[in-house]
């Protein structure tokens, strides 16, 4: 499984950005699907999540300006941020959890820089 991670970028503060993540090789079906995030010197966290049904959680540093969709027919799943602050500087990495042969695996993306200039 491959993970194509883009819309990432350097974005004034209270600015908005849009990521998007695609999925894409050998899988019966996708799981869940989220956002990371890890900002230097500090250890990954969860930005939000998604369902295969549509439900979702986020972290709470995201909620209210934060929003994860995703499109089942393209494999995609996508992070809109918004109000963004300086402490969301981090580089974003997507994370899929998918069926293959009965067993679930787990991929990363290989991360997109967001940077937010106060």
């Amino acid at each position: 499984v491959q993970l194509q991670a883009s819309g990432g970028g350097l974005v004034q503060a209270g600015g908005s950005l849009r990521l998007s993540c695609a999925a894409s090789g050998s899988f019966y079906s996708i799981n869940f699907m989220g956002w990371y995030r890890q900002a230097p010197g500090k250890q990954r966290e969860l930005v939000a999540v998604i369902t295969s049904g549509g439900s979702t959680n986020y972290a709470d540093s995201g909620k209210g300006r934060f929003t994860i969709s995703r499109d089942n027919a393209k494999n995609t799943v996508y992070l809109q941020m918004s109000s963004l602050k300086p402490e969301d500087t981090a580089v974003y990495y997507c994370n899929v959890n998918v069926l293959y042969s009965g067993t679930y695996y787990q991929y990363w993306g290989q991360g997109t820089q967001v940077t937010v200039s106060s």
